[in-house]
């Protein structure tokens, strides 16, 4: 089979599960062969090799596995993560959580910096790359942190960020100038598509009504006496998160996604919370 006739049977296949049939054909067969976009372009006409397994990978998709675990990868904030199953795959809306955490942290040139539920650890990593700031990150899922030392290993910020595993910071000692998180925040009973659904159901739920960590986090925070938050929520939770911060004396600004909904906050500790108040 030439690679044109494999590409217009890949799409015709996966138009069943998703909306961008032919962009993913594309990029399982660029897995496939180890080639670029151009290459394909250019080589349409050739034979295409192991067209048996391309077409497994196909299969894959169409029965909902996500594909970053089928390519092992995932881009995020202009680098390539490695990825893996049972590990959260990086979200694009997460970037603006990266940023402005950034923007905290130009003001604060010698921060400590604590992330609850690190995942893959991107979040970590690229504020290691875009500030001097020192990192500890937490995740109760081993397979994570694996995940998470081999991703900063790859970019080099190993000595930067210390991997611990615990709940929260449960295990970790210390005070900080910035807690970011961007913890599992699905309501329970939301429905989700069937690709979601194959990634990590304890990286997705937040509990029953879904901001019951974030809301453990906003008192973490105010029992450490952290001094920033940066933190990415569900698109229906201001309300609540806007009430629990200022009952935790934050003084808290949201932000919203690129398609236009709420989808974080930062917050600053008031100054006059006074140690031992409340």
């Amino acid at each position: 089979m030439k690679i044109e006739a494999a590409l217009k049977e890949a799409s015709t296949q996966i138009s069943a599960v998703c909306e961008s049939p032919r962009k993913v054909a594309k990029l399982l067969l660029m897995h496939h062969l180890g080639m670029s976009a151009e290459w394909i372009f250019l080589n349409l006409s050739a034979d295409l090799a192991d067209e048996s397994g391309y077409f497994a990978l196909v299969r894959r998709f169409c029965e909902y596995e996500p594909l970053g675990y089928i390519t092992s990868k995932a881009d995020f904030y202009g680098l390539n993560f490695s990825v893996r199953k049972g590990v959260l795959i990086p979200r694009p809306e997460t970037e603006i959580l990266v940023d402005k955490s950034l923007e905290i942290l130009v003001n604060l040139p010698a921060a400590r910096v604590a992330e609850i539920g690190t995942g893959s650890g991107i979040i970590s990593i690229c504020i290691a790359l875009n500030s001097p700031a020192k990192i500890t990150a937490t995740d109760i899922n081993e397979t994570a942190l694996d995940l998470a030392r081999e991703n900063a290993a790859k970019f080099g910020v190993v000595d930067r960020i210390e991997f611990i595993k615990c709940a929260y910071l449960d295990d970790v000692s210390g005070e900080f100038d910035l807690l970011v998180s961007n913890p599992p925040y699905i309501a329970q009973d939301y429905k989700l598509d069937k690709f979601v659904l194959n990634e990590p159901h304890n990286a997705l739920f937040g509990g029953l009504t879904g901001d019951e960590i974030l809301k453990n986090i906003i008192l973490l925070a105010r029992n450490r006496r952290v001094k920033n938050l940066a933190c990415e929520m569900g698109y229906d939770q201001k309300s609540s998160l806007e009430k629990a911060l200022k009952f935790n004396g934050f003084e808290a600004k949201f932000y919203q996604d690129l398609a236009g909904f709420d989808r974080g906050f930062t917050a600053k500790l008031a100054l006059n919370l006074k140690k031992g108040q409340g």
